[in-house]
């Protein structure tokens, strides 16, 4: 079958993936209503075209905290790429490398820091921080990236809990007792009770600046007050997200909540987005509406669990294309 667009990708990994992994990484939390919310919202925005503008040549680069990428999608940090693909975020890094974008790494890999940095040194990378209720091992976990050449550290803030995905408590899941977490092996026992720390406040930035040089990003932010917040306590991106949906059942598009996000911080910071990206047009959407870069979570599952490194670098490819494409026809 010709791989033709992102879709295609998925109907691939739902056919061909174990349906545990597929159920855990399509997830939405409760009705998934934000999920869908984020795929529909693209469907309600409309160009403006304008025409006779020499579209015959497009520099579609830019750049992420002053590092370039040969355009503006980048991978967004997810779970367990080893449930896609046996090498897992090795195969995720080495596509980033290739196709020179970023890759942010999850806390929950299933290869470690080290493993990751090896299958591509060179490339751009940044590392998604969960804040655990054993301070000691999110510290061990940042000094570890920022030793290894990782460039940014993104803080997610929607997950003092985890929201409830129905069809994860219907299946049990779980990881594959082959599968562990890998950087955080030894630190604690994982089912006894939430790791995370729901005690996390805007304070606990400036803990984290006192562990690290690296700019800090902060994944997750909805609101014109909480932008403000995030310019107020120094960080040097905002993600706007909504975890794919999979948090808080309810809450908006991220698309949506770009623009009140953008006006809030008024250039003071980059603010990127993911959640919803599923063509090139809608690559140009965020970014028209402000947006420096988006970053794709399930997509770039997809690719891995049709091809490795190979199938993740044609999904990108595509997007790369069709972004390009899109910037021509809208002059």
């Amino acid at each position: 079958m010709a791989m033709v667009c992102l879709s295609d990708f998925e109907a691939y990994a739902k056919k061909y993936l174990p349906k545990i992994a597929w159920d855990f990484f399509a997830a939405g939390a409760d009705d998934c209503s934000t999920r869908d919310e984020n795929i529909l919202a693209y469907k309600r925005i409309r160009f403006r075209p304008r025409m006779l503008r020499d579209v015959s040549v497009m520099d579609i680069r830019t750049k992420l905290l002053g590092t370039e990428i040969s355009f503006p999608v980048g991978i967004a940090p997810t779970g367990f790429h080893q449930l896609a693909w046996p090498d897992g975020e090795k195969s995720t890094a080495r596509a980033a490398k290739a196709m020179n974008t970023c890759y942010i790494t999850s806390t929950y890999s299933t290869c470690t820091l080290e493993e990751i940095s090896a299958a591509a040194p060179g490339g751009l990378r940044w590392f998604q921080l969960y804040i655990h209720r054993n301070r000691a091992v999110s510290q061990h976990l940042v000094q570890r990236a920022e030793a290894l050449g990782f460039q940014g550290l993104v803080l997610t803030a929607d997950l003092p809990y985890t929201g409830k995905r129905r069809d994860d408590v219907r299946n049990g899941f779980r990881l594959p007792p082959h599968m562990k977490l890998k950087n955080l092996e030894g630190a604690f026992e994982v089912c006894k009770m939430s790791p995370l720390d729901p005690s996390v406040t805007w304070n606990d930035i400036y803990w984290l600046r006192s562990l690290t040089h690296l700019p800090i990003i902060i994944k997750g932010i909805l609101t014109k007050e909480d932008a403000e917040l995030a310019v107020r306590h120094g960080v040097q991106g905002i993600i706007v997200s909504n975890h794919g949906g999979r948090q808080l059942d309810g809450g908006p598009a991220t698309i949506d909540a770009l623009v009140e996000v953008v006006e809030a911080v008024q250039g003071r910071v980059e603010v990127y987005l993911d959640g919803g990206i599923r063509k090139g047009s809608d690559v140009l959407k965020a970014l028209a509406l402000g947006a420096k870069c988006v970053f794709i979570g399930r997509p770039a599952l997809w690719g891995l669990a049709y091809k490795g490194e190979e199938g993740l670098q044609d999904v990108l490819r595509i997007l790369r294309d069709e972004f390009r494409l899109s910037m021509a026809l809208a002059g």
